[in-house]
């Protein structure tokens, strides 16, 4: 058991750090697009907000959790406890809305002009107000919970109370959670099948392009694939990436949700899949989309003589 308490130790200090520096990385590096040219990219633009609510995972989530492992137990109070998890909760809802964006507007940019509901240019103008609306709504819907007196400090129920490790609060009753369950994650689970379902859409659009560009080739003996199809499988291994780590967060959450008392690894695996995609998510997309490159192009080019 020693050697699993250093190993989970290390991972989470690893795990928070990277997805501390990828992220804000990330962040930094499309303010300075934004900077230099004025304006970001439709899907530049979300994925900075997929940054953002990453960052928040990784410092509301993993901060927490790498103090723990390592032996600062129970230093928030219960309204810090309130607020770290209120935190956590709208980072995971943002993530998976924008995520959710990411994919439908990529599956809207490549389907043909002909399709009846391929309408780019109004889909591009009206991202930033879907992202607005994204943060908002999920701001108000936790922020409902957060105010409502759900946690009494004065019990002495101590069964009721669900710990962190880092903080304890008493749990709600079960209308209350029920009613969350209602209004946060039955719309995750919808937003993740959409998700599947516009990536499912995009692979169908990339096998036929695939024999039209195999068609060309053999006529025009080029080997290069369109920026469409490229850009496609980046977004297609991001999604693939994410459904992936919140299904199986989603099920470890269930879990936890379910059982009034959980075993050692339960509870710290638990959040170590849930950091998963914040901190892997940078990686993808510097690999995927050139970015660094991109980068030391930029730098190249404003390099003095």
């Amino acid at each position: 058991m020693d050697f699993w308490n250093l190993a989970i130790k290390i991972g989470f200090l690893l795990q928070t750090t990277t997805g501390v520096l990828g992220n804000f990385s990330l962040i930094f590096y499309y303010l300075g697009v934004y900077y230099r040219e004025c304006k970001l990219k439709p899907t530049d633009l979300i994925l900075m907000h997929i940054m953002a609510a990453n960052a928040l995972t990784s410092l509301s989530t993993g901060v927490p959790h790498t103090m723990a492992v390592w032996g600062w137990k129970q230093f928030f109070n219960d309204f810090g406890c309130k607020c770290i998890v209120y935190i956590q909760q709208i980072s995971r809802s943002v993530s998976i809305g924008t995520t959710c964006l990411l994919s439908v507007f990529q599956a809207m940019t490549i389907k043909p002009r002909k399709s009846c509901w391929n309408h780019r240019g109004k889909a591009e103008k009206s991202i930033g107000c879907c992202l607005f609306i994204i943060w908002v709504l999920y701001l108000l819907i936790n922020f409902i919970f957060f105010v409502y007196p759900f946690s009494k400090t004065n019990t002495k129920n101590v069964t009721t109370k669900r710990d962190f490790e880092y903080c304890s609060i008493v749990r709600s009753d079960q209308i209350i959670e029920a009613l969350y369950a209602a209004l946060v994650v039955c719309p995750e689970v919808f937003l993740s099948g959409l998700i599947a379902w516009s990536s499912g859409s995009m692979i169908v659009l990339l096998l036929k392009h695939k024999q039209v560009a195999q068609h060309i080739r053999s006529t025009h003996n080029s080997s290069r694939t369109s920026p469409e199809s490229r850009a496609t499988q980046h977004i297609l291994s991001l999604v693939s990436v994410f459904l992936c780590f919140y299904t199986l967060s989603s099920f470890l959450r269930g879990c936890i949700a379910l059982l009034s008392k959980h075993n050692w690894w339960l509870g710290n695996i638990t959040p170590f899949i849930s950091l998963c995609f914040s901190s892997f998510g940078p990686f993808v997309l510097m690999n995927h989309y050139s970015v660094m490159p991109r980068l030391s192009l930029f730098q190249m080019r404003n390099k003095p003589p």
